[in-house]
């Protein structure tokens, strides 16, 4: 049995693996590869033909004994057994043996991914159509939020409403982002927070400045504009992550999802899905959950809120780069959504290399 080194599981299986017996794990392992790989609900005789050398009455006792585990379910429709969300996290954590992609494959996916001219945002896109290809679910992306210091920081009136805040990185990045303005906000208003900015704010990341600065401010206060601090204030919160509008999301092949409806029940889970798939908040603080890890992450079901309904699975790994000195720096995050009957074994070291590729390109 091999496990990815990069995988990070949510639940310790152990225990529930130590309540059962070879006989109990082999009968439990096959039910689930052939769901996974069949997508019908599977009876004691395929079990039995299957390599299991018991007798069907034997094996439905068994598997009677892992429903009341909680670990397989009996669709009212069939007298077959499939595994549940539980079921699935303890194979995936416990029984599941991985490999590694061929060298084949290895050599597509970075020809793909580092075409000639392309560009990081068109890698990241041409990453998220591949592996909704290769997998046959949807393939999700989080693009890279940078940590470059701020060189200029510049406030353009448009109207009174409205203000145009001019960035400029050490990295030389120009981005230029529109702000409401409070009513009352005159141009010399304007003009002090972009002083007092640049004063302050040079060399710090987004993120820094707003913990330091917020303290700052607090002392500052009574010598600024209270328009002007507030602004500051209000910037700051909206450029260092506080808006979750400013992250792109790449979504690709959320058709792939479609062809693997077999009934209207499955029809309704995937119209969950692209319902789910819409709420880019929700998704974005998933695959934010997804950078905190080290490695690959599997949600399935109610484990994610956000595909609790659908019962569909998600497959995410961090793409990162390593620095000169100290460790990796997580830069954003690639996955596959589809349903909870994905094929992990495979999809897992898929997304985890097209992960390590990403990073590479960012270096």
């Amino acid at each position: 049995m091999t496990h990815s080194p990069h995988m990070t599981g949510l639940l310790n299986s152990s225990a529930s693996l130590s309540e059962m017996d070879q006989r109990a794990r082999d009968i439990f392992r096959h039910v689930v590869e052939t769901y996974l790989e069949t997508g019908e609900p599977v009876g004691s005789r395929t079990v039995s033909r299957g390599g299991v050398h018991l007798s069907p009455a034997s094996i439905r006792n068994t598997m009677q004994d892992l429903a009341h585990l909680g670990l397989l379910s009996a669709p009212h429709t069939s007298s077959g057994r499939m595994p549940t969300h539980q079921g699935l996290r303890l194979f995936v954590d416990g029984l599941l043996e991985i490999g590694d992609i061929g060298e084949a494959a290895k050599r597509d996916i970075e020809a793909r991914l580092t075409g000639r001219g392309q560009t990081f945002d068109q890698a990241l896109r041409e990453a998220s159509q591949m592996l909704s290809g290769l997998a046959g679910g949807a393939g999700v992306v989080m693009t890279p939020s940078f940590e470059a210091g701020v060189k200029h920081v510049e406030f353009i009136s448009l109207s009174a409403e409205q203000a145009l805040t001019v960035l400029v990185f050490d990295d030389g990045r120009v981005e230029n982002r529109l702000m409401p303005l409070a009513p009352g906000m005159t141009p010399s208003v304007l003009a002090e927070a972009s002083n007092y900015l640049n004063t302050h704010l040079k060399g710090r990341t987004l993120s820094e400045a707003r913990v330091e600065l917020k303290t700052e401010l607090e002392a500052e206060r009574q010598k600024l504009d209270e328009a002007a601090a507030t602004l500051i204030e209000n910037g700051l919160a909206v450029w260092s992550g506080g808006d979750k509008e400013k992250r792109a999301l790449i979504v690709r092949g959320r058709a792939n999802l479609l062809e693997q409806t077999q009934s209207l029940e499955d029809l309704e889970r995937v119209r969950s899905l692209f319902e789910d798939l819409e709420q880019k908040e929700e998704l974005i603080d998933l695959l934010d959950d997804v950078k905190d890890a080290q490695g690959v992450r599997i949600f399935i079901g109610s484990e994610s809120k956000l595909f609790s309904l659908s019962g569909s699975a998600v497959i995410a790994a961090p793409y990162m780069v390593s620095p000169q000195k100290g460790a990796a720096k997580v830069m954003g995050a690639i996955g596959v959504i589809g349903p909870a009957r994905l094929n992990y074994a495979r999809i897992i070291p898929l997304v985890d290399y097209t992960a390590r590729i990403l990073g590479r390109l960012l270096e």
